[in-house]
């Protein structure tokens, strides 16, 4: 039997309008062999976790390079709990300064990338850490 192909959420919360590195991670992620959707820009913390009940990935990797990450990423995390999903892989890349990401991993989040961080090292990143 065939395993089934990792379904991955790629995701721009917040008005940060700049995607060329979430469209570059989708990509070498699909070239991993997964399966991705990539929302586009603007997501509220609502559509995005409206789009996970759908889709129901194993993975989420948000992207924010605005600085708004402490506002979003919780509220995110706080929807899908009151949604009863327990099970996703939640991680946040962008733009994240160090002093944050005790913040965010009390919150659920994990597996933080920032700019310049290798393709392979994100691809590996999610293949080792879904729950299958």
């Amino acid at each position: 039997m065939k395993e089934r192909r990792i379904k991955v959420l790629v995701c721009k919360p917040g008005l940060d309008g700049h995607d060329r590195g979430a469209k570059v991670i989708a990509r070498a992620l699909r070239d991993a062999g997964m399966e991705v959707i990539y929302t586009g820009l603007h997501q509220t913390p609502n559509d995005i976790v409206n789009t996970i009940i759908q889709e129901d990935p194993d993975a989420v990797l948000l992207s924010i390079l605005s600085g708004a990450h402490k506002a979003l990423c919780p509220l995110i995390m706080e929807k899908l709990k009151e949604n009863g999903i327990d099970d996703v892989l939640v991680a946040v890349g962008g733009i994240i300064p160090d002093e944050d990401k005790p913040f965010l991993e009390q919150h659920g989040l994990k597996g933080f990338h920032g700019p310049g961080t290798p393709l392979k090292e994100i691809v590996k990143f999610v293949q080792e850490n879904v729950k299958r």
